[in-house]
């Protein structure tokens, strides 16, 4: 398979290439960077691989209709706006969007939805933190974001309404439908996500750590490689890894 990769010069834009480099069945088709021509990087490439910027994500999609090329979205951090023009376009191509394309964060996905159905918010505090490098521009990570949908939709919660992020001051007793939300951010941390579940006299940690960008790269040329023959549609990488 033919893949293109944006944000060449970038951390996960090297990683991706990497990653091609290492899978027998990937060829690197194109890179594209700040200023190249996109049309030009798409034009021969079966599928483009994004771990870009959200505000970049518009003009990659509208390069990947043009050219019917399969598309990987990898960014976070996406408005509402841009996040209905990546629904739209996978009305007609095939677009696989996840937060996050490590197998082992995708299992804490599985394993957060279980653990959330099972032990509910009643009894259990649910607190959530994630810690990132010092150059990450979005909080909390797309990964923790997806953490709390789940969370939110397990327990009849609301990210709105239910999701403290962070503490300060005099505040009082904690809610009980409250889930805390925390964010760390320093030196050159790829990844670090936990689920907790706190009641008297017990608590579950569910933590996910990452300490190379490659399990994330990997994970996106799987997926890729994945929508070879898959019909237009919205994936993610539960979908990839048959976690659905």
């Amino acid at each position: 398979m033919k893949i293109s990769v944006t944000g060449s010069s970038g951390r996960m834009g090297l990683a991706v290439q990497e990653a091609i480099a290492e899978n027998p069945d990937a060829e690197l088709a194109s890179t594209h960077d700040v200023g190249e021509d996109l049309a030009a990087a798409l034009a021969n490439a079966d599928a483009v691989i994004d771990f870009t910027l959200h505000s970049f994500t518009e003009e990659v999609v509208k390069a990947a209709l043009a050219s019917n090329t399969k598309l990987v979205i990898g960014t976070t951090g996406h408005s509402a706006g841009e996040l209905a023009v990546i629904h739209e376009a996978a009305k007609t191509i095939p677009v696989v969007h996840a937060p996050n394309f490590s197998i082992g964060v995708n299992t804490l996905f599985w394993l957060t939805r279980k653990a959330a159905a099972i032990l509910g918010n009643e009894r259990f505090d649910i607190e959530v933190t994630e810690m990132h490098h010092r150059h990450k521009i979005d909080a909390p990570s797309g990964t923790a974001r997806r953490l709390l949908d789940i969370l939110n939709e397990e327990t009849s919660t609301s990210y709105e309404d239910d999701v403290a992020h962070g503490r300060v001051g005099n505040i009082g007793a904690r809610p009980s439908k409250e889930i805390g939300m925390h964010t760390l951010r320093g030196g050159d941390v790829v990844g670090d996500h936990t689920v907790m579940f706190a009641a008297d006299g017990e608590r579950i940690e569910l933590t996910h750590k990452a300490s190379s960008r490659m399990t994330f790269a990997a994970g996106a040329v799987q997926a890729a490689l994945w929508l070879q023959d898959k019909p237009a549609g919205l994936y993610d990488m539960q979908d990839v890894l048959g976690l659905k």
